[in-house]
């Protein structure tokens, strides 16, 4: 029913072009063919090899802070002597009033997140907006986590600046069991509700303990010409992520 009122035109191209006709059918069978999200991505991955080869030597842009260690923001000796929960009180209660992203992660947690970032250092994130979806792109450097917008990368390739950058401190995940992380933002891209839903997805997509969730991360990572876009979507959906972080809700960072 969609398509009645064209009928009448493509039944006249057919009697008076027919070769014409025939070649945008042969045009629509072979997009019919491609999977949902279907994307030739060997030059997007090439830029984000070569980005990734730049995040660990380019001086910080944007106002990030290169090289951002645990003891510019907390004295460690001191707090090595106080308990896992006294620990993430001092850091929950030392963010709280600040506009920016911050957790408490369980060493087991991370340690499975770290294990699959060594062998999927990269992924493809959605995170919801008024109308659809904005893709970005989540890049491992060390325990650094950077994220740049999709557009961002097709457009500037490896100059693409780091929108968002998780941070991630393991300094006392043998003695506490405790990973601590915060970040810093662009806020002329992203609010602070935006940043903590690609947070939240980071753990979703590399601490399930989901194989066909987890599956996305390597097939985007290795078998790129099979990777689909709405996939990412569709698991996001069904976390609730992707109903609960519509903007203007921001989820429990802790």
């Amino acid at each position: 029913p969609f398509y009645g009122k064209y009928r009448h035109k493509i039944q006249e191209l057919r009697r008076s072009s027919p070769d014409v006709f025939e070649s945008r059918m042969e045009k629509r069978s072979e997009v019919k063919k491609q999977p949902v999200g279907y994307s030739n991505q060997g030059e997007f991955i090439r830029c984000m090899e070569e980005k990734a080869r730049g995040l660990g030597t380019k001086a910080a842009k944007g106002g990030f802070t290169k090289d951002k260690t645990l003891d510019s923001i907390l004295n460690v000796e001191m707090v090595k002597e106080k308990s896992a929960e006294e620990i993430k009180q001092i850091w929950n209660q030392y963010y709280s009033g600040k506009d920016t992203v911050y957790a408490v992660i369980p060493a087991e947690k991370f340690d499975l997140m770290w294990k699959r970032a060594q062998k999927c250092p990269s992924f493809l994130y959605a995170l919801p907006r008024k109308e659809g979806y904005e893709f970005f792109v989540g890049q491992w450097s060390g325990t650094e986590l950077h994220f740049t917008s999709l557009i961002n990368i097709q457009t500037q390739g490896e100059t693409a600046p780091s929108q968002l950058v998780l941070y991630h401190y393991p300094e006392l995940q043998k003695e506490k069991g405790i990973v601590l992380m915060t970040a810093e933002m662009d806020s002329k891209f992203l609010v602070v509700h935006e940043a903590q839903c690609l947070a939240n997805q980071v753990q979703l997509f590399y601490a399930t303990d989901r194989s066909e969730t987890y599956e996305l991360v390597e097939t985007f990572n290795h078998r790129s010409g099979e990777f689909k876009y709405m996939s990412v979507i569709a698991e996001l959906e069904q976390s609730g992520l992707g109903r609960e972080l519509r903007p203007g809700q921001a989820s429990d960072k802790s």
